[in-house]
């Protein structure tokens, strides 16, 4: 009784010390790569060190308005979880003269690394809406991506006609994929640049996310919200470096 005891406590210690190893090691590659700001900041960088778990690193086929012009490299890709957040006001497209309207986007976005063969995810940006620092824009509520490792912000707008809900492409029941322009950008309080280099997002590969079918068709609905949960991937590109 006593060998089997031994043993189970041997066989335990030596479980709890892999787990510790292992989750050691993991702190020590995330701190590697944070520091030197290698988690996806270029194709390169995230081919080497940051595997996707998945799907090769680029963006799927897209409708021809959802394509980027040339003179732009993709350099980031992030798999958005979150919520598309509604509020129900007064609306003169609605047949009953309310809407529910979209007042912010509440997400994060990960990156999906294979590191000594386990699978993980990395947070890397936050999504949500805010109002655009460049004095030429009015002060302007815009999409809002900022860096989770150097706090580097992009505030974009979608282009004209860039939005697409082509069934070839977009699943039912989903938020369209869209393709933004940068209308402003920041750098981060030590110079980080990892955000503020982009010039175009596409989000596509959308789940869920539209505002629901009720809920906001009588007066007292007014002022109602709903946050609605979505998946998207969002793909960052920046200008292509001159030879």
């Amino acid at each position: 009784m006593l060998t089997h005891v031994n043993l189970l406590a041997a066989s335990t210690a030596t479980t709890d010390d892999t787990r510790v190893m292992k989750g050691k090691l993991l702190t020590h590659f995330f701190r590697y790569i944070a520091t030197a700001g290698l988690i996806a900041v270029t194709l390169e960088s995230s081919v080497l060190l940051a595997q996707p778990a998945q799907t090769p690193f680029g963006p799927p086929t897209v409708p021809f308005n959802l394509e980027v012009p040339d003179g732009n490299t993709l350099f980031l890709k992030g798999e958005a979880k979150g919520t598309q957040n509604y509020v129900c006001l007064p609306s003169v497209e609605s047949k009953s003269g309310l809407a529910f309207k979209l007042f912010t986007p509440q997400a994060t976005l990960f990156l999906p690394l294979n590191f000594t063969g386990n699978e993980f995810t990395h947070q890397v940006i936050t999504h949500f809406f805010s109002p655009n620092p460049d004095p030429l824009d009015n002060n302007a509520i815009r999409a809002t991506w900022q860096s989770s490792l150097d706090t580097s912000a992009v505030w974009a707008a979608t282009v004209q006609d860039g939005v697409s809900t082509d069934a070839k492409f977009v699943r039912l029941g989903a938020v369209p994929w869209v393709l933004l322009e940068k209308k402003g950008a920041q750098r981060g309080p030590t110079g980080g640049e990892n955000l503020s280099q982009t010039t175009f997002v596409q989000r596509l590969n959308t789940a869920g996310g539209l505002p629901p079918a009720t809920g906001c068709s009588l007066p007292e609905h007014v002022g109602a919200t709903a946050f609605v949960p979505y998946t998207a991937d969002y793909f960052f590109y920046k200008a292509t470096p001159k030879p």
